[in-house]
């Protein structure tokens, strides 16, 4: 080729070229020397409002519908209040004092001298935020301290934590398992559960409620089927506060070789007589469960999540899980505040007590006074079932006309059939405060 001959052209650039010599003639011939109107095939599709307009999106319209439906009752939103301090056993809402039942400070360590000495300390030697990833340069001692602790307190390898507690599910379930694997968990999981297990690609399948004989029927059919299995339960459940026979779950694990995981977001510091959990309730080890989950936003007082376990698990989690690796590292007076809490729990047999104690109270009244309080044990969490979302709706607005703080559950949360009332127990509630509370309750659902 000399170098003057043009480059050989394709079939493709010589038919753009032949078109576009084609169209200039034409407009020679007619004598326009307007450039061509270029159109696309995206030009010619009619593309409806509600596919470019997030005003006309489906779930903003239904939720628009549900407000417009409850002004035409005179009823205002239950959700998003201002607490204008500390929320514990008491709160301040708006300047008015509440009696407390809708934030998951268990054990009190929230505001608690100790913990919030902690998370001001980290704040002057650390600052606000670690500004990084923890593998790149935002790794701080706090966060090695936090995970050593944990660890300690499953008596396991080693533990790994997350800036969020949704989030721990969702990357660690996601990343861990994929579309040959199969995922089962009890009917009633966390919704974070759910969100790892569909961005895993891996197949998901149900059983009822904490029946370890229904589990065991659908591993022996499904088992072979597949490689990785896991298991996924809670240590207490979010809704309904009861809580898995786990050694029926142990034996199951091991006699189908799967994985068995717990999460254990509202069960440490609950159960067992040192609030450990699930695992000291029923006297296990560590390694009794492949994977221990958690949250600290509750029990622990601060923010984020952990997994505990094996080395071989958190190592994998802590170098390649994609919202631990790309995400920024905990704070430091996050990690800080649930150091501390986590050290003052050995320390505070009584307030376990005392929250195990005002939960039993509260169940025993209210099913004696014939409320609904489903399958609860009265640990840490007690529905009052009202049968229908309006009817959750009006009980805590009465509720809260009368001075008591307690959220409504609505569908599609649950059920419709099964909207409630939910009250989170503190160990800092008198037993005065559940007596009345109880009362109240019986007065204001037998008026609905």
């Amino acid at each position: 080729m000399t170098q003057n001959t043009p480059p050989a052209l394709g079939a493709s650039m010589k038919d753009k070229l032949i078109q576009q010599a084609r169209e200039r003639r034409l407009r020679e011939a007619s004598g326009s020397t307007a450039a061509p109107a270029t159109h696309t095939l995206q030009d010619a599709v009619a593309v409806p409002a509600q596919h470019y307009r997030f005003d006309l999106h489906p779930g903003y319209q239904q939720l628009q519908l549900m407000r417009q439906g409850a002004e035409r009752m005179g009823l205002s939103s239950p959700f998003f209040k201002l607490h204008d301090q500390l929320a514990d056993a008491e709160t301040s809402i708006g300047g008015a004092r509440y009696i407390n039942y809708a934030s998951y400070n268990y054990l009190g360590y929230s505001g608690h001298p100790e913990v919030a000495a902690a998370a001001k300390a980290a704040i002057d030697r650390y600052g606000t935020s670690v500004s990084a990833s923890r593998a790149v340069s935002g790794e701080r001692p706090l966060h090695r301290e936090l995970e050593q602790a944990l660890a300690q307190l499953y008596e396991v390898d080693d533990a790994v934590t997350f800036v969020s507690g949704h989030a721990t599910n969702v990357t660690s379930i996601g990343y861990l398992f994929g579309p040959r694997d199969l995922i089962v968990h009890d009917e009633l999981i966390h919704n974070s559960v759910l969100q790892g297990i569909q961005l895993s690609g891996a197949r998901r399948l149900s059983f009822p409620h904490n029946d370890s004989q229904a589990l065991d029927r659908l591993l022996s059919e499904q088992r072979g089927q597949f490689e990785r299995v896991l298991v996924v339960l809670e240590g207490i459940y979010s809704m309904d506060g009861d809580y898995p026979d786990l050694p029926k779950f142990v034996e199951l694990k091991r006699r189908h070789k799967v994985f068995l995981m717990v999460d254990e977001a509202h069960s440490l510091g609950v159960m067992g007589a040192t609030g450990k959990g699930i695992r000291e309730h029923f006297g296990l080890a560590g390694d009794d469960v492949d994977m221990w989950m958690g949250t600290l936003s509750k029990t622990l007082s601060s923010c984020g999540g952990y997994i505990a376990g094996e080395s071989a698990l958190v190592e994998h989690l802590r170098f390649l899980a994609p919202g631990f690796l790309y995400s920024v590292g905990m704070p430091p007076a996050a990690a800080a505040a649930s150091l501390a809490a986590l050290r003052l729990l050995p320390q505070w047999g009584e307030r376990v007590a005392a929250l195990q104690a005002r939960g039993q109270q509260f169940l025993q009244l209210a099913r004696a006074a014939g409320l609904d309080t489903a399958t609860s044990t009265g640990l840490a969490v007690i529905p009052v079932i009202t049968g229908s979302s309006l009817k959750a709706t009006l009980l805590s607005a009465a509720l809260f006309r009368r001075g008591i703080n307690a959220q409504p559950i609505l569908y599609p949360a649950v059920p419709e059939k099964a909207a409630r009332v939910r009250f989170f127990m503190s160990c800092q509630h008198t037993q005065e405060q559940i007596a009345d509370t109880v009362r109240i309750v019986a007065e204001e659902l037998a008026l609905l």
